[in-house]
């Protein structure tokens, strides 16, 4: 059976490949060939503009023909290398090998040799993958997540006056305003998204095991070191690790999957939430046509967006976790474990954009129902007990937080009529009694 949608094993590329194809053309088998070309001819041109002795006569104007082959890269091209690896059983090698018939057809037999010169796979490899890693969390999950923080913003100034009964422990506490607690979501995502942007996307570019010891043997006279530098912090725009082994020690990378971990960890919190507030009836939901909320009970709407973001962010943040803490450790100056680790940078990402998508349209449902808060309110009147007593503390009353527990700590119903009531009973002026008189569990909501 061919690969489809229908066939595939994974979810990622089965269920909801309408929602993860855009990271096929980052994290795909074909992008990292793709990627591998890249680094490999940029890498060349860098060379040439040194230039070593035996690139000096080569003509720049040549350069534009050899980035047609990482712009005008195919599926094809990369189903020729993939041919090439069946041979050499050494997937690096088979795109040397692939540019090297490029640059035959191209009539550059005499500078074949340069290709890939100097460098072990892992030079290739770990500027390839951060790149591409870097090139999706730009063009593809910040924008989502942006788009997430966008909307909770609408939602927050839509109902920034909108009383709410909050909840500590589960239990009735003092009110606060629906948009603020949106807000404490915005402002979370967002100091995250601050600390990702200072996280650099390390490279390790070296040689076989970081010295530059080819290159050093090959020419003495020039600066490798600062070669390097400026091909992986201006060419790539990456960071180049100063000190490394045969491979890139991926700390950074951690750092990057723990804040992305983080990130999710919040919109679980966020997904919870508005599950919790749905079920409250605080929001009812948009209703589709011909959807259908239950095979056997007619009436549901189910929240199930939050519901499939949750799982899916649960997903991620393992692999994330996974990913954070097995990269950093390599035996000595490499061993190949993280190489197939590498390959599955994309599922954790994946995982998360399906995450997004779905809260997006979980939020998009959303339908406040502001007779549910209001009544929700007005069931719930021993929450101003803290303002009143507050008031009394302020005026000297003797044991003020004693007298309001004795009169709401029951199992008996609180209403306007029995904090009215109790007002009464209060040996303070008549205007503090009227301070109190205007508080109420929709307007004590604070600042």
């Amino acid at each position: 059976m061919a690969l489809s949608p229908l066939s595939a094993v994974s979810p990622v590329d089965g269920r909801y490949h309408p929602t993860t194809q855009t990271l096929s053309a980052y994290f795909s088998e074909a992008a990292l060939i793709k990627y591998r070309v890249y680094i490999e001819i940029e890498y060349f041109i860098a060379l040439c503009q040194i230039p070593l002795p035996q690139l000096q006569n080569f003509d720049k104007a040549l350069f534009a023909g050899l980035r047609n082959i990482y712009i005008d890269f195919t599926e094809a091209d990369a189903e020729a290398i993939k041919q090439i690896e069946k041979i050499t059983n050494h997937d690096v090698k088979a795109v040397e090998y692939f540019i090297k018939q490029k640059f035959d057809a191209l009539n550059l037999e005499a500078y074949k040799e340069f290709i890939h010169f100097g460098l072990t796979s892992q030079d290739i490899n770990n500027t390839a993958i951060p790149y591409s890693f870097k090139l999706a969390m730009e063009q593809v999950y910040l924008p989502a997540i942006t788009e997430v923080i966008d909307q909770l913003k609408t939602y927050a100034t839509d109902w920034a006056n909108i009383p709410m009964l909050a909840h500590t422990h589960g239990q009735p506490a003092s009110p606060t305003r629906l948009g603020k607690e949106v807000m404490v979501f915005v402002e979370r995502l967002e100091a995250q998204l601050q600390l990702f942007y200072q996280i650099p996307y390390s490279a390790k570019f070296g040689g076989a095991t970081g010295n530059f010891n080819a290159h050093n043997t090959g020419y003495k006279a020039i600066d490798w070191k600062t070669f390097g530098n400026n091909f992986v912090n201006e060419t790539l725009g990456l960071k180049r690790s100063q000190f490394t082994t045969q491979i890139e020690h991926y700390d950074n990378f951690a750092a990057h999957c723990d804040n992305l971990k983080r990130i999710n960890n919040i919109l679980i919190d966020l997904d919870r939430d508005m599950w919790t507030y749905i079920s409250m009836n605080y929001f009812k939901q948009k209703i589709k046509a011909g959807e259908i909320g239950s095979s056997a009970m007619p009436h549901k709407v189910n929240p199930i967006d939050f519901e499939n973001s949750e799982g899916n962010l649960g997903i991620a943040n393992a692999l994330f976790e996974h990913l954070a803490a097995k990269l950093p450790i390599s035996r000595l100056q490499r061993d190949l474990t993280d190489s197939t680790v590498l390959r599955n940078i994309g599922v954790p990402v994946a995982h998360t954009l399906i995450a997004l998508k779905s809260t997006m349209k979980g939020l998009g449902k959303l339908l406040l129902n502001e007779p549910a808060l209001n009544a929700h309110l007005e069931a719930n009147w021993a929450v101003v007990a803290e303002a009143i007593q507050t008031i009394l503390r302020r005026e000297g009353y003797p044991n003020p937080y004693e007298a309001l527990k004795d009169l709401t700590r029951t199992n008996t119903e609180i209403n306007a009529q029995t904090i009215a009531s109790f007002v009464e009973t209060l040996q303070v002026s008549d205007n503090v009694k009227d301070e109190i008189r205007q508080v109420s569990p929709s307007t004590y909501t604070g600042i």
